[in-house]
């Protein structure tokens, strides 16, 4: 386990053991729950203190009669004879604990020491006096002592409460808590495995006992080691107490003492009791388990009958008096665990309603489906309409599969009820749910059932939205800029008639955005637009268009632009709970990096989006295409399997609209030397394209037909691309760099004379494309182009992480935190040339960025 997020307690500890071991000494007071880690940090402590420095390690044990002195036993065989003497003879009952106390005491004045007693809630009464005496006296001594104790078991009248008291006088006693851990502690942590990280973060709390556990044994529901250690936290309590904790976790998280003392009426007492074995806590006048996986291990014990009989008795508890609105999810669980399908449907479907409303997207659609596993007895009006909130909330939640199950179920009951309005506005949220499914031939022909349904009605909103639905599949197939702006403009029409601000802002985008695609000025029409969305408060359609920004942005390789745009997109999402349109900004963002020549770090963001088990089919295809990519470009193997596997989750048209799809399959031939395949592919590509006018995604194809010594077809290119097409690659390799792509850049001047295709090689090796690196070499041998390079030099091979000279240069200014004119300045270089080795820098270190380069020199330097 990785000790995160207990840096600045680290430091501290490091900082008083300086300042102890040189004089006057100290105490240091470790304080935390049980698992968060305090055995860890002063364990690294005692790994970091200096060799001259002594290191004593003693336990308390939690035994029925703890050992006396039971720390000074442990460390005993690294004191001196005095010591071990006195000890011996006070065990014995030959002389008196204080004498053991003046014998360490003048041991510790001789010789500097690091001294740690750990859990010192279970210690004895003899240490607990010795800790009192050596408190005292310990600025006379160069000593560290270190103490760490559970303060979730100590009340008021524990031994140990009277001990911090006396220590609390004292100036060089210092104290330090360890929280749990954060969200994105738990993430890095559960990087690498198959689990839900926020999951992980809601049971455990942060613990990171529970998270190791959890991450070691994924496939238990409780991990064997959490439920021991629980039950044996519960086996010193009282029957009335244990009565307390079955109930308490019966009733699930924050019980308020009204409702618990309605059903155990002398519950205070034993509650008090829970509280001090640290398995409870309270707050003011509500009660909850520390850890939700400690309440689900001592849930497990529980008797099915006892746990019926407490649901039940809960529910008519909460019932018999005014209902508030947030306890109706708590409600809805005891209503079904109380197994009472009346209750449930009395306030699971407002539960999930009001979840909904909130913004609380799996909460809700956790509440929908336990509404619907009760419904059969429902109408059909009424089994719909809790079909298609289920839908939205899977949908918004990342739950594809499970939201279009429930909305093609829901149009089948709309239609069997002749309720046409509804039937056609289910079509319309099918067909744009079908889309990020892959499934974009099936969502065409959707949405035109949708409209065709709702044409036959009179003119309404849901009507709009299906024009709008239309509008963005155009869109995004990249259909002729006026197809979407037909739609577009029946959908503002309608939008603007009924008073729907969203359907009018994203049509509004849509149009621009085709534009956009197609190379015409665009890119402020859809800012404007993603801006008013913000501005009236749409999240949902705010959070799609600024997505978009992030697709189209990396879409046309402008890395600044796809940056921004990320960021933007995922701080939108992740307030918002939105966690299909965060996935999907994960996933672009892997392409941005792509584009940037930050290979490690796209080929990471993309594992991580593959690794999500809610990413939806185009995003889980557009990770796999950045990963086989990455891999091509280093020269790894298994990249067709890659490749293949992404186009076998979507229509193959939808592997081509949303990114590299088609464009990786050919550059993969190119970088296999297959220059028949590359051919093969990259007209297989235009074909698909005949009718669509998108001149990024035709654009590169063409190139590649050109770069295979073919003949390529005229059609649209994007800027650099048709300089490239046209013969200019100085041109193109220039705007490239503009974009800050150097990988497309270096493809460019391969064209080039031999000043361009030594640039190219110096790009490619700096990036660390291997086959990109022997074809440029061979093309110079045939060129008749000298001196070839015959891979790095002796320095650069020396160097761990395989930087030049020159890259060793830059790195050392980055030190210093120069920016790239300045490394440029410093170096007598351009700072575009500069800007390239810094990417190609941070790609071999495999950092992010600056900072974390100097960082990793500094510990180069250090080994």
């Amino acid at each position: 386990m990785d000790l995160l997020e207990r840096e600045a307690v680290l430091q501290d500890l490091t900082g008083h053991l300086h300042e102890a071991v040189s004089g006057p000494g100290g105490v240091a007071l470790v304080r935390g729950e049980a698992g968060i880690g305090k055995t860890t940090v002063v364990h690294r402590l005692a790994q970091m203190a200096d060799p001259h420095i002594r290191v004593l390690v003693g336990a308390c044990d939690p035994l029925s009669t703890p050992r006396a002195l039971g720390p000074v036993m442990d460390f005993a065989p690294r004191l001196g004879r005095a010591v071990r003497t006195a000890l011996t003879r006070a065990l014995a009952g030959a002389c008196r604990a204080d004498e053991v106390f003046d014998r360490l005491l003048a041991d510790l004045s001789v010789c500097p020491s690091l001294l740690v007693v750990e859990d010192v809630h279970w210690a004895d009464e003899a240490t607990m006096d010795l800790l009192r005496y050596l408190a005292r006296r310990l600025p006379e001594v160069p000593a560290l002592v270190v103490a760490t104790y559970r303060d979730d078991e100590i009340g008021r009248t524990h031994d140990l409460t009277a001990l911090l008291g006396t220590l609390a006088r004292y100036p060089w006693v210092h104290r330090h808590d360890l929280a749990p851990l954060s969200r994105r502690a738990v993430a890095r942590l559960a990087a690498g495995h198959a689990i839900d990280a926020e999951e992980l973060y809601q049971v455990s709390a942060g613990n990171p006992f529970i998270v190791a556990e959890i991450l070691a044994a994924p496939a238990e529901a409780i991990p064997a080691t959490v439920r021991e250690a629980v039950a044996g936290r519960l086996a010193g309590l009282s029957a009335a107490t244990r009565t307390v904790v079955d109930v308490l976790a019966v009733l699930g998280s924050r019980v308020s003492l009204p409702l618990l003392t309605g059903i155990l009426p002398d519950a205070e007492g034993a509650l008090e009791e829970a509280v001090a074995c640290g398995v409870v806590r309270t707050d003011g006048q509500v009660s909850e388990f520390r850890h939700e996986l400690t309440r689900r291990a001592v849930l497990e014990a529980v008797p099915a009958a006892r746990r019926l009989r407490v649901h039940r008795d809960v529910l008519a508890a909460m019932r018999s008096g005014p209902v508030a609105v947030d306890d109706l999810a708590l409600l809805a669980d005891h209503a079904e665990a109380a197994r009472d399908p009346a209750a449930v449907l009395e306030y699971a479907p407002a539960a999930a309603a009001r979840a909904a409303a909130l913004g609380a997207h799996r909460e809700a659609a956790a509440q929908y489906a336990r509404s619907l596993r009760h419904a059969d007895r429902l109408p059909p009006g009424r089994r719909a309409a809790l079909l298609e909130g289920h839908s939205r909330a899977c949908l918004l939640s990342s739950r594809l599969d499970d939201g279009i199950a429930s909305r093609r179920a829901a149009v089948g009951l709309r239609h069997e009820l002749g309720d046409r309005l509804r039937e056609g506005d289910d079509l319309r949220w099918l067909s744009s749910w079908l889309w990020p499914a892959g499934r974009t031939a099936e969502a065409g022909r959707t949405g035109l059932d949708a409209v065709r349904v709702l044409e036959r009605l009179r003119p309404s909103r849901e009507l709009a939205g299906a024009y709008l639905n239309l509008c963005q599949l155009a869109c995004y197939e990249h259909a002729p800029v006026p197809v979407a702006a037909a739609y577009a403009e029946k959908a503002t029409a309608l939008g603007e008639r009924f008073g729907d601000a969203g359907v009018v802002v994203q049509a509004r985008f849509h149009t621009a955005a085709a534009r956009l695609l197609c190379q015409e000025d665009g890119w402020e029409d859809c800012e404007q637009a993603v801006a008013s969305a913000i501005a009236q408060d749409l999240p949902v359609d705010a959070a799609l268009l600024t997505v978009i920004m992030a697709w189209f942005s990396a879409l046309r390789r402008d890395a600044a632009r796809t940056t921004a745009a990320v960021g933007r997109a995922e701080a939108y999402c992740l307030d918002r709970d939105l966690l299909t349109y965060l996935l999907w900004t994960q996933a672009w963002d892997s392409w941005g990096l792509l584009n940037r020549g930050l290979w490690p770090q796209a080929a990471g963001a993309a594992q991580k989006v593959l690794r999500h088990p809610g990413s939806p089919p185009v995003v889980r295809a557009l990770a796999l295409t950045v990963l086989g990519l990455v891999r091509a470009r280093q020269g790894k193997g298994q990249v067709w399997p890659l490749l293949e596997q992404a186009a076998g989750l979507v229509d193959p048209g939808c592997l081509l609209d949303t990114g590299p799809g088609w464009e990786a399959r050919v550059e993969a031939a190119w970088l296999a030397g297959d220059q028949e395949r590359v051919q093969a592919e990259a007209r297989r590509g235009l074909a698909a394209l005949e009718e669509r006018s998108h001149p990024w995604l035709s654009g590169p194809l063409a190139c590649w037909i050109r770069r295979a010594g073919g003949t390529p077809p005229g059609v649209p290119a994007a800027e650099p691309y048709a300089l490239e097409l046209a013969g200019d690659w100085a041109g193109a390799a220039e705007h490239w760099e503009r974009l800050g792509c150097p990988h497309d850049a270096a493809l460019a001047r391969l064209s080039g004379d031999a000043g361009a295709l030594d640039q190219a090689l110096d790009a490619f090796e700096g990036l660390g494309a291997r086959p990109a690196v022997a074809y440029t070499r061979a093309l110079m041998r045939a060129r008749g182009v000298r001196p070839v390079r015959r891979g790095p030099r002796a320095a650069t091979r020396a160097n761990p992480y395989g930087l030049t000279n020159r890259e060793l240069d830059v790195l050392k200014l980055l030190n210093e935190g120069l920016a790239d004119a300045e490394i440029a300045a410093r170096l007598y270089i351009t700072p575009k040339t500069a800007g390239h080795h810094v990417g190609a820098v941070l790609n071999k270190l495999g950092v992010h960025n600056r900072h974390e380069a100097a960082r990793k020199l500094h510990h180069s330097e250090r080994r």
